[in-house]
C-alpha cells in the first residue's frame, strides 16, 4: 500500500487495487491508531485516531481533494498512485 503522504507523524496511505471498494477513502496511520477516512466528505469510516489528528486529516482532504479523487481513479485501475503535498 503506497505512501501518499506524511506529516506530523500521520501517515496516509491509498490500496492499489482494482477491488477496492467504495466511497473513496483513505488509510490513515498515526502512532498505534489506524483509520479509514473517506476522501468526499473526510468522515472516519472505521478505526480510530485523537481527535486532533483526525481535524488534520479533514484539513488535508479539503485542500487536496482534487488529486486524492485523481488518486483514487488510478488505485481502483491498479495503478499507483502519486505523492501529495503533506499539510504545513
Amino acid at each position: 500500500m503506497p505512501t501518499i503522504s506524511m506529516f506530523y507523524g500521520i501517515i496516509v496511505r491509498m490500496y492499489c487495487s482494482p477491488n477496492e471498494h467504495n466511497p473513496p477513502h483513505i488509510h490513515v496511520y498515526y502512532q498505534e491508531h489506524s483509520s479509514t477516512i473517506s476522501i468526499p466528505d473526510g468522515e472516519l469510516l472505521s478505526g480510530e485516531i485523537p481527535v486532533k489528528k483526525l481535524r488534520l486529516v479533514q484539513a488535508w482532504i479539503e485542500l487536496h481533494s482534487d488529486e486524492l479523487i485523481a488518486n483514487w481513479k488510478l488505485v481502483t485501475n491498479g495503478e499507483l498512485p502519486f505523492k501529495i503535498e503533506p499539510l504545513r
